[in-house]
């Protein structure tokens, strides 16, 4: 049913979205923690979460730059990691696209996993809410999401201040990366992919900068939208296998 005010559709944007709160805290804590456990300020930390707003990003970031890598490397990676936005962003257009130009600015900004996720759903359920009510559900859904990243990040840098530094918490940025990706892997395709870009970021390890990485990652998207091809041809009637 369509929200019969505005008020009842942000908060409605916000109802879907809180489930995501047990998250978002816990992550955006343990970035702030590794954050100044690799040098960074608390400030830093702060504004790096509050320009970036993207946690895998920001962590494959972090990392590379613990490690001395160019800066045309640090960006090149993290614009990797974040590819799935621009996937976003277009799903989002046909919805939103014809929003005034900084209200899509701002929503470029606000797009995350969780804002799109809802707001997607959202749009499908309800194919008749106009422009305004399916902002307004947006908007809401990044209520409960990106104030709590910034500011979960803020107290994880401020605790990260005082461990001392003879308890390291390296380790932790690649359970971090274990715990996005385990669950994400539903797919014949996503397993695929997974496992090429495994064996070819292990292959080019010895390459600098980690540039391995973007070798298996490239890779992996190859294979995945491969195996999805293969897929879906086969599901055809008379597809070849």
């Amino acid at each position: 049913m369509l929200p019969a005010t505005d008020n009842s559709a942000f908060w409605l944007g916000v109802r879907s979205a809180a489930p995501f709160i047990l998250v978002v805290v816990p992550f955006a804590m343990l970035f702030g923690v590794v954050a100044t456990e690799a040098g960074f300020t608390v400030m830093e930390t702060f504004v790096f979460s509050a320009t970036v707003v993207a946690g895998a990003a920001q962590f494959t970031a972090l990392q590379l730059m613990q490690e001395q890598a160019p800066t045309f490397i640090v960006l090149v990676s993290a614009l990797a990691v974040n590819l799935r936005l621009a996937m976003y962003s277009a799903a989002l257009t046909p919805h939103l696209g014809a929003a005034p130009f900084w209200t899509r600015a701002l929503v470029a900004y606000l797009t995350v996993d969780q804002s799109y996720a809802c707001s997607v759903a959202a749009y499908e359920r309800h194919p008749d809410w106009d422009l305004r009510t399916k902002l307004i559900f947006f908007f809401g859904s990044c209520a409960p999401v990106l104030p709590l990243w910034m500011l979960a990040s803020l107290a994880g840098a401020m605790i990260g201040e005082a461990i001392p530094p003879e308890f390291a918490l390296d380790f932790a940025v690649p359970i971090t990366f274990l715990a996005i990706i385990a669950p994400m892997l539903r797919t014949l395709a996503h397993v695929a992919a997974a496992f090429v870009a495994v064996v070819l970021a292990l292959s080019f390890a010895w390459l600098p900068f980690n540039l391995g990485l973007l070798v298996g990652g490239l890779g992996g998207m190859m294979t995945g939208a491969q195996v999805e091809v293969m897929l879906e041809r086969r599901l055809k009637p008379g597809g070849r296998p």
